[in-house]
């Protein structure tokens, strides 16, 4: 199996959220670790956002969220993902949550979802731990 130089990571906003603050700083914050990153922007529909993942080739996709209620928008992008047969990205989730806000972002099909204050560290260790499972990293 061919082992790729750098895992890369796509960082999107879905949603009608105007501030990309917290998803810049973990863009580069994941770059500074080591990560090829790719920032789809604001304001990214579901569609967008797994049209990137395909394009772009990612291994693993975070998304910046600020609220439970974007639950249907991971359970949109996750049934996108399964209806093209792409069960191999790694999908997490993080930004401005209450901790009772975790548990439905899980159920709809994160792996991981970092709230505020989790450390860069803390997610690119998670990272390279489930993506060397899968042999992709």
């Amino acid at each position: 199996m061919e082992r790729k130089l750098k895992m890369r990571v796509l960082i999107a906003k879905p949603g009608l959220g105007g501030h990309d603050r917290n998803a810049k700083k973990i863009a580069q914050g994941l770059k500074d670790e080591g990560f090829e990153v790719v920032f789809t922007g604001l304001r990214q529909t579901p569609s967008q956002i797994v049209d990137a993942i395909v394009a772009q080739e990612v291994d693993a996709a975070g998304l910046s969220l600020v609220h439970e209620g974007q639950v249907d928008l991971v359970a949109q992008v996750i049934a996108l993902l399964k209806s093209q047969g792409i069960t191999d990205v790694v999908l997490f989730g993080g930004g401005s949550l209450r901790e009772e806000d975790i548990p439905a972002l899980l159920e709809a099909g994160l792996e991981a979802v970092f709230p505020d204050g989790a450390s860069i560290a803390d997610v690119a260790d998670f990272l390279r731990r489930r993506c060397a499972l899968t042999g992709t990293y």
